[in-house]
């Protein structure tokens, strides 16, 4: 599994964000682009430390699913999204956009930073598991949009 924080990736990212628009049909799942775009900010929120949506540890969740996270292994169409980053509502698809590629600057502005805060939900990890946790996250989302 790639990292964001490997060469090229951050490029990759913004490429395949760039290529999406607000009428790209999803593949599966239930969320619309703007949707999408606002849902994948979270993780990237809770990495730059600017949110951490009350995700407390849960040793079954963590044991269950922190390996998953950063595997080599893609995750499967139709995953269940954990309650609170469920988005239902609709979301400026534009304003979304610029929102996520915001944070995806800022996150590769700080790719050769070390010390990472511990995950709320898994603890701690290394540098490479966040960043492949993060790229996961954003291929799995994009992938669903077909870009």
């Amino acid at each position: 599994m790639k990292s964001f924080f490997e060469d090229g990736v951050y490029e990759e990212i913004s490429t395949r964000i760039n290529n999406l628009n607000k009428d790209t049909k999803a593949q599966w799942g239930k969320m619309n682009p703007g949707q999408m775009l606002h849902h994948c900010q979270m993780p990237l929120n809770i990495i730059l430390e600017k949110e951490d949506y009350g995700v407390k540890p849960n040793w079954l969740i963590n044991l269950l699913f922190k390996k998953s996270m950063y595997s080599d292994k893609p995750w499967r169409k139709n995953m269940p999204t954990a309650p609170g980053f469920k988005i239902t509502e609709d979301k400026n698809f534009e304003a979304e956009k610029t929102k996520i590629i915001s944070l995806i600057n800022e996150l590769n502005a700080q790719r050769e930073r070390k010390d990472w805060q511990p995950h709320p939900a898994f603890g701690k990890l290394t540098k490479d598991q966040w960043g492949k946790m993060q790229y996961k996250h954003l291929d799995h989302h994009l992938r669903q949009f077909g870009v």
